[in-house]
């Protein structure tokens, strides 16, 4: 440790933050279809899942050489500053999806930023495509794909093994298989993401001088990066939990029970060959992989759309950040100031840009508000004397959601004299809305 130069601190410093990130991020992929179902509570769920995100940091290194060996060619020439501008490029990326609440992948921004880094500062040559095409690429497409269909057959089999059953009595053994599913999924996250951010700051450390070239993670930094993982988790990404557990599909208990264990078992099969794989690819494609399989459910494509066009732009979004950065980096010690300074700036501008429209354990199920469907019905037919506020896609107010609990839909605006004349006659014992009514929405 008496050897870590000011430079190699900060990059140390900026792996833990952007693991952090990777923490709150990927929440989702364990928790949203258990926060959805109400099998747990927000705050019990995401309190579950960090402490197991830290107990799975401990299990396997394997994840942790592909990062610090594998990608990068550790003897190419490649600086610590090279490495901080590619988690830079993680960093922005993972905050830009969260604030849209997009379940991106946060192991595809990190494998971008750092692939975009090197090249801009050493050359192609430095990275080793055969592994970035066998461990990143290959698997980033059949992930999603393994884990829907494995979940799809699960959800059916569910149903079927299911189908004769009391559904009270059946409710509470599917509550368990979804809490203990959930365990698996985020025990398998601390597995294979926390090993990512272990990866760095060993190559970090190697390329520095301070390690050998092929070490494994020190037990110092296997910790750390358990613990920044596991305090981002506890904070919980409540926009990306509403995305993937409400967003996708509307997910029943043995949809979800089988949708995560699909997604465990994918996932911990993969760190235990050392693919590099992405978490939420494989969570979300559970997900889908459930919606399709349980009868009458409806998967919300556009979604799933936005989704997939945010993974096809994740590593060349992460790299070029991480690109102009590291050309920034390499002119000394006031360019890495000043990458820092932006990079930090970056982050506040987000974050305060998210208090406008603030999602946490409070309403992170409040999808019908929120998630796209109230602008279509908001524009409420009224009277001329209606407020000119009436059709701007916001919440509804108090007195108009009373109002449209207890009475039908008003009729288009050139019957509605006739309308509310012959319903004063047919009911003339119930109280006659005045006109100005709709001018309260």
């Amino acid at each position: 440790m008496e050897h870590i130069t000011l430079l190699i601190g900060i990059v140390i410093v900026t792996a833990l933050v952007f693991d952090f990130t990777n923490g709150f991020h990927d929440t989702a992929n364990a928790m949203a279809t258990t926060i959805s179902t109400g099998a747990l509570a927000p705050r019990a769920a995401v309190a579950m899942s960090a402490v197991l995100n830290l107990l799975g940091a401990f299990l396997s290194v394997e994840v942790a050489k592909t990062i610090s060996s594998g990608i990068i060619d550790e003897g190419s020439g490649v600086q610590p500053e090279v490495i901080f501008a590619g988690l830079v490029g993680a960093i922005i990326w993972n905050l830009l999806t969260w604030l849209a609440g997009l379940p991106s992948s946060s192991s595809h921004a990190l494998m971008g930023g750092l692939i975009g880094a090197t090249i801009a500062a050493v050359g192609t040559g430095a990275v080793n495509g055969d592994v970035v095409v066998m461990k990143v690429l290959i698997p980033a497409l059949a992930a999603p794909l393994v884990a829907g269909i494995a979940s799809l057959c699960a959800t059916r089999l569910t149903y079927r093994v299911a189908r004769d059953a009391d559904e009270g009595r059946t409710a509470k053994g599917y509550r368990a298989g979804q809490i203990t599913s959930a365990a698996l999924v985020s025990l398998a996250h601390g597995t294979n993401d926390a090993q990512k951010t272990m990866g760095v700051i060993t190559l970090a450390l190697v390329t520095g001088g301070v390690l050998a070239p092929d070490s494994d993670p020190p037990v110092w930094v296997i910790a750390s990066a358990g613990l920044a993982i596991a305090l981002g988790t506890y904070l919980g990404g409540w926009r990306i939990i509403r995305t993937m557990g409400k967003g996708i599909t509307d997910i029943q208990p043995p949809q979800g029970f089988a949708a995560q264990t699909s997604a465990a078992a994918t996932i911990l099969a993969s760190s235990h060959i050392g693919f590099s794989l992405s978490t939420t690819h494989v969570c979300s494609g559970a997900v889908m992989g459930s919606g399709l399989g349980r009868k009458g459910s409806v998967v919300r494509w556009s979604t799933a759309g936005r989704m997939v066009i945010g993974w096809a732009l994740t590593l060349p979004a992460a790299g070029a950040v991480a690109a102009g950065a590291a050309l920034l980096a390499e002119q000394g010690d006031w360019g890495v100031a000043t990458v820092a300074v932006l990079t930090v700036a970056a982050c506040g501008a987000i974050w305060l840009r998210s208090r406008r429209t603030p999602v946490d354990h409070t309403n992170v199920n409040d999808v019908e508000e929120t998630a796209g469907t109230q602008p279509a019905e908001a524009p409420v037919p009224a009277p001329a004397a209606a407020s000119p506020a009436v059709g701007e896609p916001e919440p509804a107010g108090v007195v108009t959601t009373a109002m449209r609990a207890v009475a039908p839909p008003p009729p288009p605006a050139g019957v509605a004299l006739g309308a509310e004349g012959a319903a004063q006659e047919e009911t003339p014992s119930a109280p006659s809305r005045p006109a100005s009514a709709g001018s309260l929405s």
